[in-house]
């Protein structure tokens, strides 16, 4: 995996391939957990109803934690914060490896949320790191793309790896290896200079209890990609009751794995590539597009078109989710930079979630499903073009590359 730009290879650049690769295994537990539990629960004889739960519970603390977790982080450092977090979680997922959780759903559940709840910070702590590790800023805009395509690896390897584990051992195995990766991501990210010398901001530049939501075009951007969440959710649906649909179980995997390939892809090309307009009306061109990419999969006929066509949204994918966290690091006032990067990962997540239970109810009318992610994306462009004023970065020129306007104070070398 190479992306380059005008100074050089990014991955030979000091840290970036440690950071890129130690955060991406640090949260295989994202993609492993959630059915490493279900095979659990199933496997203990237990239904699918109570696993389904407890796989939502699992997303939903999460998405709640990562916030709270990244304020955490802005004041005290990544070490603390991010190893206290990781040690927590591991001894949750193994714990509750040993528990009977068919027959202890409530010790099971009360797990589960602590192991979501303590998920570490590493994607938001990632992405405070780039401007530390990446002086230049094409450099910075690349290493934001690639990480952000480079996702999908989580979602795409996890799951498949729990079921071979699962199958060849017992879901209890696969989810102590889920731990034991988590652990070990986080150790290769936390031992790495730049996130040892990491360091918060001064008490002085701290922003109150709204923190990151004080400023009301982070509120309408987290609002807005919530809508991209759905879609992704309503996606993995989708997939679903068409491989029912054409009988081909097959499909259900493959359609995502074809929107976290095109994900990948477009990571490469965006960071690439340089972007003309201010950094508010590339995040609503790319909005438009990603909206407009999912309109093709309403005209499906077949499985080999169905995987085809889902990779198109995937690859404008990257463009909207990289072009929303270069809005964050523009508008976050000093200081809150990890805890605002969270909440537009939280936003994400919960998204996900509500599109994955609103497609689930409407299961019920095929035609649905598919428009469903294309409403999901249409949200995401209907509030960033509501909310442009708010987006609008000072100082931002006509001509302007979307970029970092900062290297923040805390971020010392």
């Amino acid at each position: 995996m190479t992306s380059t730009t005008g100074s050089g290879p990014l991955l030979a650049q000091r840290h970036v391939a440690r950071l890129l690769f130690g955060t991406l295994i640090g949260r295989l537990p994202n993609g492993m957990a959630p059915v490493a539990i279900l095979l659990l629960v199933t496997h203990q004889g237990g239904s699918l109803k109570t696993g389904g739960l407890l796989c939502a519970l699992y997303g939903l603390t999460s998405a709640v934690g990562q916030p709270v977790l990244g304020r955490m982080v802005d004041r005290r450092g990544q070490s603390l914060v991010t190893a206290t977090a990781v040690l927590l979680t591991t001894v949750c997922l193994l714990a509750l490896s040993v528990v009977e959780a068919a027959a202890r759903p409530g010790t099971a559940a009360g797990l589960v949320a602590l192991a979501g709840l303590s998920t570490p910070p590493l994607e938001a702590g990632l992405r405070a790191l780039w401007p530390v590790v990446l002086p230049d800023e094409a450099q910075r805009r690349a290493a934001l793309a690639l990480d952000t395509g480079a996702q999908g690896l989580i979602y795409v390897t996890g799951p498949p790896l729990v079921a071979v584990l699962s199958t060849t051992t017992t879901p209890r195995t696969a989810l102590v290896v889920s731990a034991a990766l988590g652990l070990l991501g986080a150790a290769v990210v936390l031992s790495a200079a730049p996130s040892r010398r990491w360091r918060p901001a001064p008490a002085a530049h701290r922003t109150g209890a709204l923190g990151p939501l004080a400023h009301p075009g982070l509120r309408w951007l987290f609002v807005a990609v919530s809508g991209v969440g759905a879609a992704l959710g309503a996606m993995n649906v989708w997939a679903v009751s068409l491989a029912d649909d054409l009988g081909l179980d097959l499909l259900s995997g493959l359609v995502p794995a074809a929107l976290s390939t095109g994900s990948l892809v477009g990571g490469f090309l965006y960071g690439r590539c340089a972007w003309p307009g201010t950094l508010a009306r590339q995040l609503i061109a790319a909005a438009a597009l990603f909206a407009a990419g999912w309109l093709p999969l309403m005209a499906v006929a077949g499985p080999a078109s169905a995987v085809a066509l889902t990779a198109v949204p995937g690859l404008l994918l990257t463009a909207v989710i990289t072009s929303a966290f270069l809005t964050v690091d523009a508008l976050a006032p000093a200081g809150t930079t990890t805890e605002a990067y969270a909440w537009l990962i939280a936003a994400v997540g919960t998204g996900q979630a509500a599109g994955t239970a609103l497609a689930g109810t409407l299961a019920e009318h095929p035609h649905l499903g598919a428009a469903l992610p294309a409403a999901g994306a249409v949200l995401t462009l209907i509030v960033l073009l509501a909310a442009h004023r708010d987006l609008a970065v000072p100082g931002s020129t006509a001509r302007r590359r979307g970029r970092h306007r900062r290297t923040p104070a805390h971020a010392a070398r």
